[in-house]
C-alpha cells in the first residue's frame, strides 16, 4: 500500500515573515537569543523557505529582515550563517513546516557538559509529553548533542548522516551553540523550544544542588 502524498503548507513571504517577527519576539523577551544569537525560519512550500537574515538582533526582528531561500538552491546574500542547517531539516523531513534556534544560558552550558556523552536524558517530567510523539514521561527522552563547528554545510551533512533530523526529540543541542527544535507548524515548533528550555532550566537547577 503507498504512503499517502505530502501535503506541503503554502504561505506568503509575508505570512511567515509575521510569524517569524512574532517567534523573535517572543524568545527575544525571555533572554533566549541575546544579542544577535539565534535564527529564525519557517517553510513557504514544497521548495521555498523564510529564514532570518545575518547579523539581527531577533528580539527586534522587522518584517524586512526575513529572506526568502530555495531549499535546495544556493542561499541567499545576507542570510544567516547557518541557514544550510535549517534547509536540511526541510529536506529530510518534509512535514516540518518551522525551525528555531535559540541560544539561552541552559542550552548553552549543558550542550557543553554533555557534549561526550552525545545527549541530554530528561526522564521523569511531564513537560516531556509537550514534544509530540511522546506520550508519557515515564519513558526518556534523549536530545542530541553534536560538536559545534564553523563549517556549518558540512555540519549539517554530518547531522543528516546520523539520522536526527528524522529522530523522536524534534531537536537537538550544538555545544555551547545552542538548541533547534522544530515542529510541523511555527505554533508547535514554539512549543518544542519552550518544552526544552523548560526541560533544560530544570536540569541545570539539579546541579546547583547535586553537582
Amino acid at each position: 500500500m503507498s504512503s499517502p502524498a505530502i501535503v506541503f503548507p503554502t504561505h506568503s513571504l509575508a505570512e511567515a515573515a509575521r510569524a517569524i517577527v512574532a517567534a523573535g519576539r517572543y524568545f527575544g523577551e525571555r533572554d533566549m537569543v541575546p544579542a544577535t544569537s539565534g535564527n529564525f525560519s519557517m517553510r513557504l512550500d514544497e521548495h521555498r523557505a523564510a529564514i532570518t537574515r545575518s547579523g539581527v538582533d531577533k528580539g527586534e526582528l522587522v518584517e524586512a529582515d526575513i529572506l526568502e531561500a530555495q531549499i535546495e538552491g544556493p542561499l541567499p546574500r545576507n542570510s544567516s550563517a547557518e541557514t544550510p542547517l535549517h534547509l536540511a531539516v526541510y529536506r529530510a523531513c518534509p512535514q516540518v513546516g518551522a525551525v528555531l534556534h535559540t541560544h539561552s544560558t541552559a542550552a548553552t552550558l549543558l550542550s557543553l557538559r554533555h557534549e561526550k556523552a552525545g545527549a541530554v536524558v530528561f526522564e521523569g517530567y511531564e513537560m516531556q509529553k509537550a514534544i509530540s510523539g511522546q506520550t508519557t514521561h515515564e519513558a526518556a527522552l534523549a536530545l542530541p548533542v553534536f560538536p559545534n563547528s564553523q563549517d556549518i554545510p558540512a555540519l549539517a551533512e554530518e547531522i543528516a548522516g546520523t539520522g536526527a533530523f528524522e529522530g523522536p526529540a524534534r531537536g537537538f543541542l550544538l555545544a555551547g551553540h545552542g538548541l533547534y527544535a522544530w515542529g510541523a507548524t511555527m505554533a508547535e515548533a514554539r512549543r518544542h523550544v519552550v518544552a526544552y528550555e523548560f526541560l533544560l532550566n530544570c536540569e541545570l537547577e539539579k546541579l546547583r544542588f547535586r553537582p
